[in-house]
């Protein structure tokens, strides 16, 4: 809590809690009961504020305290309404943590899958090239082997050659 008649960062009255937007769900520290005893002194809260106060049940435990103090609910219906909904917020709560979980899960699965294919297509480039590069030395050794045959036999014709002669 801050003095509304202080500077933006000056200094607090009392520090009732945190707010992480960071994460998912957002994580929210607040001490419910001195929150209450806040609102309940006359604490105007800003709208972030309020949204953060509503989010953890602080103003509806304030308007249930205002119905058991006129007589419209008892104590245990009041304890009651808030507990269920507590249960509510929690379970929902509960749900969005496990959906954010099971969406992670999904896209590392994809992410595998794709790179899983990069992996194929590039194995499948690889052999294409080591099958080129063997058909071409292949194809090399051929070319030599054939320029080869004929200077043999071009050698061996002027020897037979020479042999009658010689005779």
């Amino acid at each position: 809590m801050a003095d509304s008649r202080a500077p933006r960062d000056g200094k607090f009255i009392e520090q009732i809690g945190s707010y992480n937007p960071n994460t998912n769900p957002a994580t929210i520290v607040l001490n419910g009961e001195k929150a209450l005893a806040w609102l309940n002194v006359g604490a105007q809260p800003t709208l972030t504020a309020r949204r953060i106060l509503s989010y953890e049940g602080v103003l509806l435990r304030k308007h249930l305290a205002e119905g058991v103090a006129k007589g419209a609910l008892t104590e245990a219906q009041a304890d009651a309404k808030f507990a269920a909904w507590k249960e509510a917020r929690d379970k929902k709560i509960a749900d969005k943590k496990a959906g954010i979980k099971n969406d992670e899960i999904a896209k590392a699965k994809a992410a595998k899958a794709a790179e899983a294919q990069v992996n194929e297509a590039r194995a499948k480039a690889i052999a294409a090239k080591k099958a080129e590069a063997e058909e071409a030395a292949a194809k090399a050794a051929a070319e030599a082997a054939a320029e080869a045959a004929p200077a043999e036999e071009a050698a061996e014709a002027p020897a037979a050659e020479e042999a009658p002669a010689a005779e």
